[in-house]
């Protein structure tokens, strides 16, 4: 089925039909919900409005916007970057192949690092990507926070993002914590990439042809970057500071290990998410832990 079925649809009804028949036909998992969505960016509604206007003609030109969005998601190009945004924590963040798409269980790591650090007053997320963690911002007014990443692209997108919802927030280039000083954090936040390396494969069309890589992969077992987070943030934290992070699943217990063979680190605590799964593992510096001034 082609483009020239969504050019022929006369009314809001027959593009959204003939939309899902494309879909589907692709193996596009929820092939209704996305071809409403996209109808709905096409005509600048809601997927509310959709149905509504089911009956109604289609406005000249919307097939010629809808199907650029449907051959785009048939190719399993992810929903959100056809729309170029995705909420987070109730907050709009624009994306793009440039940055992991934000996921719900995420978070999670901002819940835990306001439930753990509430006193914190030196912030950075570490890797920030789309800068979605960094707007935890937002509920510390009192605190300085920093966003990092190594990518440059990443932190355009960024820091568009945090211009909007947290401009507070300063963004900075660099590499896990190597570009900061000792004791310079009291928390820090960090989604890594942590899926192992022959995990790829096995991953959706949509993250393993489109999302960057190097927010996926985190070597043989997944615990590259876990590893130098354990052991590289423990100098720039202040005595009884933070690192919450999130992990894969079946993840936490060897991070929870790795951790303890370290030293420097007072125990660990395992969050899970709505599924059940432990996603979130906090870590504290060993110490006398700081307190709220």
């Amino acid at each position: 089925m082609t483009g020239a079925v969504l050019e022929a649809a006369t009314t809001v009804g027959s593009a959204l039909a003939a939309a899902v028949a494309r879909l589907a036909a692709a193996g596009v998992p929820e092939p209704r919900a996305d071809a409403e969505v996209l109808l709905a960016h096409a005509l600048g509604t809601s997927r509310a409005g959709v149905i509504a206007r089911s009956g109604e003609p289609l406005p000249a030109g919307a097939a010629a916007r809808l199907e650029p969005l449907v051959a785009r998601r048939v190719a399993r190009e992810p929903l959100h970057y056809l729309l170029g945004e995705r909420e987070f924590w109730s907050l709009p963040f624009a994306v793009d192949r440039r940055v992991l798409i934000p996921r719900p269980e995420t978070e999670l790591v901002v819940e835990t690092a306001l439930s753990v650090a509430p006193a914190a007053r030196r912030v950075l997320d570490l890797g920030t990507g789309s800068g979605a963690i960094a707007a935890v911002a937002r509920a510390l007014p009192n605190a300085q926070v920093s966003a990092s990443d190594v990518d440059q692209s990443a932190l355009t997108i960024a820091r568009a993002n945090l211009a909007r919802h947290a401009p507070r927030v300063a963004c900075i280039a660099g590499d896990v914590v190597g570009a900061f000083g000792a004791g310079t954090f009291d928390l820090v936040v960090s989604n890594p990439p942590y899926v192992a390396e022959a995990e790829l494969t096995g991953l959706e069309p949509e993250v393993r042809e489109h999302e960057p890589r190097r927010a996926l992969a985190g070597g043989a077992d997944g615990l590259a970057t876990v590893r130098r987070l354990v052991c590289e943030v423990p100098r720039v934290l202040t005595a009884g500071g933070w690192l919450v992070m999130e992990v894969g699943a079946g993840q936490a217990a060897a991070v929870a290990a790795l951790a303890a063979a370290d030293g420097r680190w007072r125990g660990a605590r395992r969050m899970r998410d709505h599924g059940g799964v432990e996603r979130v593992v906090a870590l504290a510096r060993r110490g006398d832990a700081w307190t709220r001034s």
